[in-house]
């Protein structure tokens, strides 16, 4: 089900379109343009990209959006390590929702083994990925707020953002870098009552969310800077292979937890929010209104919670046995020992999988020639492709309006160079 989210003054105010240089009347004076390097700098840019702007006065004739101050060359790690070894690296992408990307990345080599892992590991990853959801837009809303001017929302997203990060530790052990989705399964289970305190934050947060939403969904000031500001039609949206909230906020009910469900989604109910203009303040409400949507399904996910082992315990040369054995049998004593040396031992061939991440689409394209190590992988990641439409997206628009742009666009630069 799509939710359709308009703002009253929304048409009036798209119509008020930047000023469009090549239209402007030539006169007898004409003046000079100037170069500007925005960034790197971080947070200004939200992390280290550069745009270098050509300015008319105020006005941004061309934006050259330059990447790869950040890159470190994780598609190329991965192939010199065991499959278990790169999960740290998966943290390190969108460093933002550590746990969504772990998940990712799981099911791709998962896929290629053609493994299918037990339904309660399937729910702790989908209510870790919803939480991971709900963290990164309240980063991104955070952020958000004050590139616009608004410092009160960020105050109130931070603080909400710690109490789940309180939770992340208390089940991965980390609060940052959880490295939690083993391939066969998980790091380890829910601790005991842990549930329980996922849901009472839920049912504390929500209240809180919408004092947070409030604070900027009419606000004059926040409305002036994203209503009619950054407009992405549908046809460029799909052109440019945007994908999550920028592209759902330009009215494509695309999600691949209904279109395509992984880790049994399809046992939960929840709406896709779309967008009616595509400006900067339609990407806005689709944020706001998943995470709604995401604490409509962790509750689901509780309510539901099943029994049974949280590892595929049938995959003995890809899912290590539990400490206490390994301590006690020289059969697990072996096992776990060539599992770490050797890695888990997949069957040559190759695979695409791809997750309905926080910032748009994550893919994994892994090539196995058989054994512990893949021969070539290769992530499509979300932030790359939601940045290739910059130079469209900003010419013509003042240089006040691409701070509002940058920050609606929610990208996070570690899985953009990976």
């Amino acid at each position: 089900m799509a939710t359709d989210f308009a703002f009253p003054d929304s048409a009036a105010k798209t119509a008020q379109a930047r000023p469009d240089i090549a239209s402007q009347p030539t006169t007898e004076f004409e003046t000079e343009k100037m170069s500007l390097s925005m960034g790197p700098s971080h947070p200004s840019t939200h992390g280290v990209l550069r745009l270098q702007l050509e300015l008319d006065g105020e006005i941004v004739t061309k934006c050259d959006p330059v990447v790869g101050y950040l890159h470190r060359g994780d598609e190329k790690i991965a192939e010199n390590m065991t499959y278990n070894q790169f999960v740290p690296y998966t943290d390190r992408l969108d460093y933002i929702a550590p746990l969504a990307n772990n998940m990712a990345y799981a099911i791709a080599v998962e896929k290629l083994a053609k493994l299918e892992v037990p339904a309660r590991c399937q729910a702790i990853r989908v209510l870790t990925a919803e939480m991971a959801r709900v963290s990164s837009h309240l980063l991104g809303l955070g952020a958000f707020g004050i590139d616009t001017g608004a410092w009160t929302v960020f105050m109130y997203t931070f603080t909400e953002r710690e109490k789940l990060y309180k939770l992340f530790e208390e089940l991965t052990g980390a609060r940052f870098t959880t490295s939690y989705s083993r391939i066969g399964g998980l790091q380890r289970d829910v601790p005991e009552g842990w549930t329980g305190r996922v849901n009472e934050f839920c049912d504390q947060f929500l209240p809180i969310l919408e004092k947070i939403l409030a604070m900027l969904t009419r606000n004059k000031i926040f409305t002036d800077r994203t209503v009619g500001i950054g407009v992405i039609s549908k046809e460029d949206a799909v052109a440019y292979g945007l994908t999550g909230p920028n592209l759902r906020g330009s009215g494509i009910g695309v999600d691949l937890r209904k279109d395509k469900p992984y880790s049994g989604y399809e046992q939960y109910e929840f709406d896709v929010p779309v967008g009616t203009k595509g400006d900067s303040y339609d990407r806005y409400l689709v944020r706001g209104e998943e995470m709604r949507q995401s604490v409509r399904i962790i509750k689901q996910v509780i309510a539901k919670f099943p029994g049974g082992p949280w590892y595929a315990t049938d995959a003995k040369k890809i899912f290590a046995p539990p400490k206490d054995k390994i301590l006690t049998s020289m059969e697990e004593l072996i096992q776990n020992f060539m599992l770490v040396t050797e890695g888990p031992q997949m069957p040559a061939g190759e695979v695409y999988f791809e997750a309905e991440n926080p910032k748009g689409i994550l893919g994994f394209y892994v090539v196995s020639k058989g054994g512990g190590v893949p021969w070539r992988l290769k992530i499509r990641s979300p932030s790359f492709c939601n940045l290739s439409i910059l130079p469209k997206l900003c010419a013509g628009c003042l240089v006040s309006d691409v701070v509002a742009i940058l920050g609606s666009l929610d990208f996070v630069m570690g899985e953009c160079d990976r």
